[in-house]
């Protein structure tokens, strides 16, 4: 119910002229102490409110109080482009950020808890040893085999050789040594090999020859001068590579050569036998790491000594926030990197919500990302603790749930972009859907009903024994042209099938925001290859070179290289960012502006939206091109519109597009709803309808129900999480479902019935 008590002046942040990005000088109050929400279409300002302004402003005012000295080594921030926001209070940040793939960081490394543990061990652990002895990120504690990581890289030659060819006919499938190639060459040269001999007649010795043979230095006098060169194995090669630096995080290409097994020496818990003798409770560190985090918790209950008693309330705690979050299940010697999306989410809430702090304003970008609905109210019940704790939560999201639940809502819209940036609602949930210019109230009233009729399955894509993290012996069957939804609680195992299924596929295409190239020099119409057309049909009509339309060639403004700004390093503060005197903003010559098209300048075209230039131009080609984006829901986009500046929805779209017009193709999708409006993912569906209307077939990992509602077909991974999961609990269309027990079959039940 919504209610009108009287509130302090102190009560409210008042944001005043808020002019950032798309921000139209908006003015708006937000409620301290409250559960508020922001939300919008994608792309209309939710962002440039919560994070350019609100959080920015936070940031910089408390620079002010700090000295130079300090400030130069923190991140730099830029003011906010808002006249002033009177009562903010410190800001704490939970984006959507990666917590990276580093190997060397876990769950307990990134959570703290094993900083604590080590702690524990160094005081009561038996015989004593120094904290700095228990981490495997120290000289003194890492594993000596495996140097700290836990893992031993292994070749699989299936992979990497083929047996029925010779090294004449390309049997080496790693790139480095192929047919003609520099290696490929000196192997030629070494003598050693029957260049056309197929492998698998090879001797045992010509195979640890080609294979493990270690670096020998060759020379050849015979050309007229001396040369020398040194040949190496190429396994022996390929792990001395990963061996050094560039070991920590293998590169794409080489790792789909290796294959992890956990380290026979410390048995993966990365730490040498001198520390994993040192036992607390009979139990070494190595047996602490690799419990599931509810079995430590009641672990770390059994410990009673006055000396550690403070470690042990600290890590009881940071224990049971992840318990309470949904991840008890997770070890601590987990890898981040191995984390799903949800579960990497869940660490970061559990992280940055722990503290007795009160008085703090707590800023999330979508915390909902990756949840399954079971575990969205996990996430609603820890905002309304924060709140209770007389903190304000603003949190910019799209989950029906985590809106229905807010004390207030802030709409941005009405649309995207230059259509966007203005307040369309401010009050509570209940008045929204009564606000016929809100799109998310109008969205949030309407909801998809189940499909009549199954859809006809003709053929199935197959894949027997998939063994992978919690998977074991698994057979699946996905249908062919249709949309398949992979759906379970976070860590039921849903991430790690499709993990196996593309890298034991090479023909299917996984298609995520990672995929485009978010940089400010690469914008709408060079992605989409148009540019390259109008800068042809600008060449033709003014007999001068292409190269000369680009502001990444010799057409770009010599004074700002083409950016059409010009950054001005203030060291300890933020850069600025000005637009370039010699342009004003328009990046090229100013002899090249002088050159038209049909009466248009080249900068002309590209403050032209994508609906604008399908009217300009009569050429086919960039008509077909800017028809797809305007399929995608992305006709109100600026043709000179730099990549980085898109919301992640409009990014996924403006990937997808190159998608649409290919036939015959595999999918898969990643939670392409993260980071999207209602409105939003049903432009998505009608994309990937298109797409399979033209042959295709979709498979999407997925926890948004509005677009499970609307799929064809369900493989529900569980029952749970950890090692109860891994299972397909349930496979089939998607009208049957509700007669399942399953958590994605009653989530489903609950949305229809609400």
């Amino acid at each position: 119910m919504c209610t009108n008590e009287y509130k302090s002046p102190f009560e409210k942040i008042k944001i005043i002229g808020a002019k950032e990005n798309n921000l139209k000088n908006i003015s708006l109050e937000i409620d301290k102490h409250k559960f508020n929400v922001i939300t919008g279409v994608s792309g209309s300002g939710k962002s440039s409110l919560a994070f350019d302004c609100i959080y920015a402003m936070a940031q910089t005012s408390f620079y002010e109080t700090l000295s130079t000295y300090i400030v130069k080594n923190l991140p730099k921030l830029n003011k906010p482009d808002v006249e002033n926001i009177i009562n903010l209070s410190p800001c704490v940040l939970i984006e959507q950020r990666k917590l990276g793939t580093n190997p060397r960081s876990t769950v307990g490394t990134y959570t703290e808890i094993y900083t604590y543990l080590r702690l524990l061990y160094s005081r009561i652990g038996y015989p004593i040893y120094d904290s700095s002895f228990f981490s495997f990120n120290s000289p003194k504690g890492a594993c000596k085999k495996c140097k700290g990581l836990g893992f031993e890289l292994a070749i699989d030659l299936s992979k990497l050789i083929n047996f029925d060819l010779s090294l004449n006919e390309g049997a080496i499938k790693h790139r480095t040594w192929k047919v003609g190639s520099r290696y490929f060459n000196i192997q030629r040269s070494t003598g050693y090999f029957d260049m056309n001999k197929r492998i698998k007649d090879y001797s045992q010795e010509e195979l640890n020859l080609l294979l493990y043979k270690e670096p020998t230095n060759f020379m050849d006098q015979d050309s007229g001068f001396i040369q020398n060169w040194s040949y190496e194995g190429i396994v022996s090669r390929l792990l001395k590579r990963q061996s050094d630096s560039r070991g920590l995080q293998i590169n794409d290409y080489d790792k789909k050569f290796f294959i992890e097994n956990r380290c026979s020496y410390c048995d993966g818990s990365r730490l040498n036998e001198d520390a994993l003798k040192v036992l607390v409770h009979d139990k070494s560190l190595r047996e602490l790491l690799n419990l599931e985090i509810s079995n430590l918790y009641s672990f770390i209950l059994t410990i009673d000594d006055a000396e550690t008693e403070e470690i042990v309330i600290k890590i009881k705690k940071d224990l049971k926030n992840l318990i309470d979050l949904g991840v008890g299940y997770l070890t601590l010697n987990r890898g981040i990197g191995t984390l799903s999306s949800g579960e990497a989410q869940k660490i970061k809430l559990a992280k940055s919500t722990n503290n007795t702090l009160n008085e703090l304003i707590y800023i999330m970008d979508e915390p909902s990302l990756g949840f399954h609905s079971r575990d969205v109210n996990k996430i609603i019940k820890t905002i309304q603790n924060i709140v209770k704790n007389n903190n304000t939560a603003i949190v910019v999201e799209h989950n029906r749930e985590i809106i229905d639940s807010a004390d207030n809502i802030i709409d941005i819209g009405p649309g995207s972009g230059a259509n966007g940036g203005m307040v369309v609602y401010n009050g509570c949930a209940d008045g929204i859907t009564e606000e016929t210019k809100s799109v998310t109230g109008q969205y949030l009233k309407n909801k998809s009903t189940l499909p009549n009729s199954p859809k006809t399955i003709d053929n199935y894509y197959k894949v027997n024994n998939i063994n992978i993290n919690n998977i074991q012996n698994l057979d699946i069957e996905i249908p062919l042209n249709l949309l398949t939804c992979i759906t379970g609680v976070s860590g039921s195992g849903k991430s790690s099938l499709i993990k196996y299924l593309v890298q034991n596929d090479q023909n299917l295409i996984k298609i995520g925001k990672e995929n485009v190239g978010l940089n400010s020099r690469s914008n709408v119409a060079t992605y989409t290859n148009t540019f390259d057309i109008i800068r042809e049909l600008f060449s033709k009509e003014n007999s001068i070179k292409p190269s000369e339309f680009s502001f990444n060639s010799t057409g770009a403004c010599p004074n700002c290289n083409g950016a059409g700004i010009v950054k001005i390093d203030m060291h300890f503060l933020g850069d600025i960012k000005q637009t370039c005197e010699t342009c004003h903003g328009k990046r090229y010559k100013k002899e090249v502006l002088a050159y038209l098209y049909r009466d248009k300048t080249i900068h002309d075209v590209l403050e032209m939206t994508v609906e604008e230039a399908l009217n300009f131009f009569d050429n086919n080609s960039i008509k077909d091109r800017l028809k797809i984006l305007k399929d995608v829901g992305l006709e109100y986009l600026k043709l000179g519109q730099n990549l980085d500046t898109l919301s992640g929805g409009e990014a996924q779209r403006v990937n997808m597009s190159k998608y649409l017009i290919k036939k015959g193709n595999i999918y898969i999708f990643d939670e392409p709803t993260q980071g999207l409006h209602l409105k939003d993912i049903e432009t998505l569906k009608n994309v990937m309808r298109k797409m399979i209307i033209n042959g295709n077939t979709i498979i999407v990992i997925e926890h948004n129900l509005d677009f499970i509602i609307d799929s064809d077909y369900i493989i529900d991974m569980g029952p749970d999480a950890g090692k109860n999961g891994g299972k397909i609990v349930y496979a089939g269309h998607l009208c049957d479902i509700i007669k399942s027990n399953t958590y994605t079959a009653i989530a489903i039940k609950n949305y229809l019935s609400k």
